[in-house]
C-alpha cells in the first residue's frame, strides 16, 4: 500500500508539473523557488521587483547565480544591493543574467561554433556577456573581464531555461 500512495503522488506531482502536451508548467521563477542553492536569487528577484516580469511569457535564458556566488560578493554589498534605494542597480545587475529566448546548452554550444569559439549575447539590461568553452565547460565572461562558469544546465521552464553559474556578472 506505501507503494501505491507514493506512486499516486509521483503522479500528481508530474500532472501539476507537466501540461497535457508534455511542456512543463513552472515559470522560471518556481524553478529558482525549488532550488536550494537560489534562496539568495529568489530574495534578490523580490527585492528587485522582477518576480512578475520572470513570470511573464518570456522566453528568458537566465543564468542563475547560486547562494554561493551571492556569497562571492565583499562583505555588505549584497546587505547594500537588497536596500530599496538601490533597487534600480540590484535590477539591473539581475535583468544582465537574463538573455531574451530560450538558448537550450544544445543552442548555446551551436552558437559558439559557429561563432569560431565565442558567441556574444545581449542581456535583458542591454549589454553583452561573451561565451565560450574551456575544457567543454561554458565560460561567461561580463563587460568588465568577471568570468563565471555554468554548472548546470537545461533546468526547463515554462517561459524559457535556467543554467547555473558560479559566480555574478556584472554590467559596465
Amino acid at each position: 500500500m506505501k507503494n501505491f500512495n507514493f506512486g499516486v503522488f509521483f503522479l500528481g506531482l508530474l500532472f501539476l508539473s507537466f501540461n497535457s502536451s508534455g511542456q512543463t508548467t513552472k515559470d522560471i521563477v518556481v524553478v529558482a523557488q525549488n532550488s536550494k542553492d537560489h534562496t539568495t536569487l529568489v530574495q534578490a528577484l523580490t527585492a528587485a521587483d522582477l518576480v512578475n516580469t520572470l513570470k511573464g511569457k518570456g522566453p528568458f535564458t537566465v543564468f542563475a547565480p547560486t547562494n554561493d556566488a551571492f556569497a562571492g560578493l565583499p562583505a555588505g554589498t549584497l546587505d547594500s544591493l537588497l536596500l530599496p534605494k538601490k533597487k534600480s542597480k540590484l535590477s539591473s545587475i539581475l535583468q544582465y543574467h537574463v538573455v531574451p529566448g530560450n538558448l537550450d546548452a544544445k543552442a548555446v554550444m551551436a552558437a559558439i561554433k559557429k561563432g569560431n569559439g565565442k558567441v556574444v549575447l545581449t542581456t535583458l539590461a542591454g549589454g553583452m556577456i561573451t561565451a565560450t568553452t574551456v575544457d567543454g565547460k561554458v565560460i561567461l565572461t561580463d563587460e568588465n573581464g568577471g568570468k563565471a562558469t555554468v554548472t548546470a544546465t537545461d533546468l526547463k521552464a515554462s517561459n524559457g531555461v535556467v543554467h547555473v553559474i558560479d559566480k555574478l556578472i556584472m554590467p559596465k
